[in-house]
């Protein structure tokens, strides 16, 4: 099959073609979309075959003068989104199209792109994914006795789970536990989840659940997003009693109550962390990789260049 694949500058992208193409395509994720591309980074231009069948963002940053292709935070994958079926092929000649200015690249694709060209693979990556088409019966026995054990300990103690709609509730709540040891994370980084949450609450395709105490005090709360009949498991926090009380244990099985039986897979969005894989598999999920592809075109005197 013969690719008609156009490189095109932010300013001409075609919104409204583009998020058509991410709405209909087969592999379709809520990360693909204009606006939270618009949200997560300050520049993206893209790769488009056709009339927007295939669309591939191209993310990039500018360091020392040179341009180059990164992952954004709360962006697990992007890659190739297509209304037609992919092929390892297709993948690799999106990725011989991107142009020569970006002269390093580190991206992720999504669990459909495929790859034959092992040079090219930097990382193989996991999420854990859950469909939640089963009624609740069903799901609940799937989970691991341990995970049984701590939605029962939350129980004991009186976790309550509801919805909320206040960002800052969570994002303040992580800053304070793990965000301290967390450099990485800027405080620019938190003002774009801050838009992610408030837009896609706003919008009704976003929810933050919170787990109360029982003195009625916030201790844990998660922030789940979709599109695209997926939800993502996009950010959580605990605080000192909700990790001793397993409240994270009570939202995440409170959604998955909340949700059963709907045409809807719940995305955990990781971990290559064991610990983190273990939590997210014990719900039922099921692991599936994704690809990091890493290329290097820079002069052998920039060979250690770092985003």
């Amino acid at each position: 099959m013969t690719l008609n694949i156009k490189y095109i500058k932010h300013q001409d992208i075609d919104y409204k073609q583009w998020d058509n193409c991410v709405a209909n395509a087969f592999n379709g994720i809520v990360y693909g979309y204009s606006w939270y591309l618009d949200i997560v980074c300050d520049s993206w231009d893209a790769l488009v075959e056709g009339n927007y069948e295939i669309v591939m963002p191209l993310t990039f940053r500018v360091k020392y003068g040179i341009h180059y292709l990164y992952q954004p935070f709360f962006t697990q994958q992007l890659g190739l989104f297509s209304i037609k079926k992919l092929d390892a092929s297709t993948t690799e000649s999106f990725i011989n199209a991107i142009p020569s200015i970006y002269r390093y690249t580190e991206i992720n694709l999504n669990i459909f792109n495929k790859l034959e060209k092992k040079e090219w693979i930097g990382r193989r990556n996991s999420t854990y994914e859950l469909d939640l088409i089963k009624d609740y019966e069903k799901l609940h026995k799937a989970y691991a006795t341990n995970t049984k054990r701590n939605i029962k300990k939350a129980q004991d103690h009186k976790i309550n789970v509801v919805k909320g709609s206040k960002p800052d509730v969570l994002i303040n709540m992580f800053k304070a536990d793990k965000g301290r040891d967390l450099k990485k994370l800027q405080e620019e980084d938190y003002n774009r989840l801050h838009k992610i949450m408030s837009f896609s609450i706003s919008h009704n395709i976003g929810q933050i659940y919170f787990a109360h105490n029982d003195k009625n005090e916030v201790c844990a709360g998660a922030f789940f997003i979709t599109a695209n009949q997926k939800s993502i498991f996009l950010f959580s926090a605990s605080n000192k009693d909700g990790k001793e009380n397993s409240a994270m244990f009570a939202i995440i099985d409170s959604f998955i109550k909340v949700n059963a039986e709907r045409n809807l897979t719940l995305d955990f969005e990781g971990s290559n962390i064991d610990g983190l894989a273990r939590f997210y598999s014990s719900f039922g999920a099921k692991q599936c990789e994704y690809l990091t592809v890493k290329l290097n075109k820079l002069p052998l005197y920039l060979k250690f260049f770092k985003r």
